[in-house]
């Protein structure tokens, strides 16, 4: 069985070594590449609500990375598998074990529901593990369960509700009323939403709790309906989202004069709902395949292995998660997780998706983020021309202050 390692930057790293928290390897001869393999493990939604946002887009996006290393490291084959954790926690940790006891994974790229994708991550601390989220929200990954060999990398609550919340309440959407999934990431959502309301001068007249994946929204929303907020926030994703935007429109409530939030947007979902539906909607986004030739470059090579689908955020950035991980250990010669957590968080990350980005101490990836507009049809002059940038959105501006952080590990 592979020996497990984990490791910080610096000085955390030798603080934990002399914890006793972790086991390091005893140093090697010379760095080595364990089994002649560096095996990356994608698993995410492959069959339910979140499968056109995570699926096999993100399993694609890994392997364009491999294959942008030539499909090797000093000889030694990469290797991509993939998983349906089934948006079950317990789905998630038992295929986490079995990747890291018996298939040798390296890296976990974890995805779908934030309750999953952190079971996942509690299953890599255990056991000293590189895992990447790239495809979860809640920003809990980086905050009260954060792990020293974890990154959150695309996007989370924190970015969302400082990108999309902030500016509907600058807008004059002072009054807001939550439709909430009921889980992690649609808990996470709703309270750092209505933290930015609030601090912005608006004020939250209620909520309601969903299940997940719901067919029926129809008491849901007339709750909200009946709350007279000007602003019904969507707290959800994926199929729920185009669910209740679909039966928001067949109740009439935006044209009534209340106003649709779709916290959590994808350029799939928009092209569910259609322009005539979605145009309008203000989102937070870390991707936009149309932002410059670098990024049309790369989403046109992801489109034609994906039959014409244009790329989500989270599919981009399970794709620059993984080019940053196969550069660190082809840097450092070696998949060992001491070192290559370590290099990972010292390299800027510079790809098709991200310019200077960089690893916190607490695992979030600090990256630019985008304020959109979804467009008219009559704006759109093509397949999946979808998006108005409004603004760019600086790290510092999006994503928690290490001020208050509740990180563990740092708090120590």
């Amino acid at each position: 069985m592979r020996k497990a390692s984990t490791a910080l930057a610096g000085g955390l790293l030798a603080a934990a070594l002399a914890a006793g928290t972790l086991t390091a390897r005893a140093p090697a001869a010379h760095a080595q590449i364990s089994d002649d393999v560096v095996r990356i493990g994608v698993m995410n939604d492959q069959s339910g609500l979140y499968a056109d946002i995570t699926g096999q887009g993100e399993v694609t996006a890994v392997r364009m990375a491999a294959e942008a290393m030539d499909g090797a490291i000093d000889g030694k084959k990469i290797e991509v598998i993939f998983a349906d954790n089934q948006n079950k926690p317990d789905i998630g940790s038992n295929i986490a074990r079995q990747w890291y006891d018996q298939e040798k994974v390296d890296l976990i790229i974890v995805g779908g529901a934030s309750s999953v994708t952190l079971a996942v991550q509690a299953v890599a601390r255990e056991k000293g593990r590189i895992n990447i989220v790239s495809a979860a929200a809640a920003s809990d990954h980086t905050n009260k369960a954060c792990s020293p060999t974890a990154a959150h990398w695309t996007y989370d609550t924190t970015a969302l509700a400082n990108g999309t919340g902030k500016a509907l309440v600058q807008e004059g959407g002072d009054s807001w009323f939550f439709l909430t999934a009921d889980y992690a990431f649609g808990h996470a959502l709703e309270r750092e939403t209505g933290e930015a309301v609030r601090v912005g001068g608006g004020k939250v007249l209620g909520s309601v709790r969903h299940p997940l994946n719901t067919s029926d929204f129809s008491s849901f929303l007339l709750q909200a309906q009946g709350s007279g907020a000007k602003i019904i926030g969507l707290a959800n994703a994926g199929g729920d989202t185009i669910n209740t935007i679909k039966q928001a429109s067949e109740f009439g409530i935006v044209q009534a004069g209340q106003r649709l939030a779709g916290l959590l947007v994808f350029i799939t979902d928009v092209h569910s709902l259609g322009l005539k539906t979605a145009q309008g909607l203000v989102i937070t986004t870390a991707f936009y395949w149309d932002q410059n030739d670098e990024t049309r470059a790369w989403a046109k090579d992801f489109m034609e292995r994906m039959d014409g689908k244009a790329p989500t955020m989270v599919q981009a950035g399970s794709g620059s998660a993984a080019l940053h991980y196969l550069r660190a250990v082809q840097a450092t010669g070696t998949d060992d997780p001491a070192k290559v957590m370590p290099q990972m968080r010292a390299t800027k990350i510079n790809d098709h998706m991200t310019k200077d980005g960089w690893i916190r101490e607490d695992g979030r990836v600090m990256r630019t983020m985008y304020l959109a507009q979804v467009k008219s049809p009559e704006e759109s002059k093509g397949p999946f021309d979808y998006y108005n940038i409004l603004r760019s959105i600086p790290a510092e501006e999006a994503f928690r202050s290490l001020a208050i952080t509740e990180c563990p590990h740092l708090k120590k």
